[in-house]
């Protein structure tokens, strides 16, 4: 029998740059909005004690997959033989700051925990989650959240009712060469969130990516007539809000078709949010 589960994308609403650890890891504070468009990832329960990728990711060895990797991750902690086998469909892009690969690891997580009956608390699978990038425990979180930290530092928030036009520029930005960059702004000031408001914030990371991909630029600059537009994540998808579905369909229709794009809601919790407790 196979599975099917969604894996949302996410949304930083602002992401400042807070300092930065002796490691080098960087310290944030965002908040992460789940929004009602996502990847579906598959799974057929195996007994063989083998985890294998069905269909190819490109760019993606299977080893360095992530669903794969949580597949492994959680494993130990599974009946003896337990196996999976894992299909991707993909429809959020690689490189767009919207946290694809990061949620379908932490749906594989979630899922394969009440699966494989393995029936972790939210807080381990979120530790786990660490392990595969500092992107995967907001998923497991699994709500609205204000994040600090290298962003495992989690706190529930409530944010108002919206629907977002997110463009997807034909670009894939390296997270790591942005987070790099020495005009990078590493020292905002933190501030204490008790709640979220439209507009709120900004994203450091923007003017660094805007100055190297004309294309994120010419993107923001478009949707920037409708209202405040900002990039998420380290980009490359820019994105605006809007209070009701109607206007955000509005804009959408105007868009060139030289761009693409898509109108997805905020979701206040994740799909598989009760498959742990």
């Amino acid at each position: 029998m196979i599975h099917a589960y969604p894996a949302p994308a996410k949304l930083n609403l602002f992401l400042h740059i807070v300092g930065r650890r002796a490691d080098g890891y960087h310290l944030l504070q965002s908040v992460f909005r789940l929004i009602d468009r996502a990847d579906t990832v598959h799974l057929e329960l195996r007994d063989d004690g083998r985890v294998v990728r069905e269909g190819d990711l490109p760019g993606v060895p299977e080893d360095h997959d992530l669903t794969v990797r949580a597949a492994r991750l959680l494993q130990p902690h599974a009946p003896a033989g337990a196996g999976v086998s894992i299909r991707l469909d993909k429809i959020l892009p690689m490189g767009g700051g919207l946290g694809g690969g990061s949620s379908d690891a932490a749906t594989v997580l979630l899922a394969l925990n009440r699966l494989w009956q393995v029936n972790l608390p939210r807080e381990t699978l979120q530790q786990m989650a660490l392990q595969l990038g500092a992107d995967v425990p907001v998923f497991v979180f699994g709500q609205t959240a204000f994040a600090e930290g290298v962003g495992e530092i989690l706190r529930p928030l409530s944010a108002p009712r919206a629907w977002y036009v997110v463009l997807m520029p034909p670009v894939q930005v390296p997270t790591a060469a942005i987070f790099a960059a020495p005009e990078l702004t590493r020292n905002s000031p933190p501030f204490k969130i008790a709640r979220f408001s439209a507009g709120m914030g900004h994203n450091d990371l923007q003017p660094v990516v805007v100055s190297r991909y004309p294309e994120v630029a010419r993107h923001l600059e478009w949707l920037g007539q409708f209202g405040e537009a900002r990039m998420t994540g380290s980009g490359a998808c820019v994105f605006a809000s809007f209070g009701t579905e109607s206007a955000a369909r509005d804009v959408l229709r105007q868009l060139p078709q030289t761009m693409q794009g898509f109108v997805a809601q905020g979701l206040d919790r994740h799909p598989l949010h009760d498959f742990c407790a």
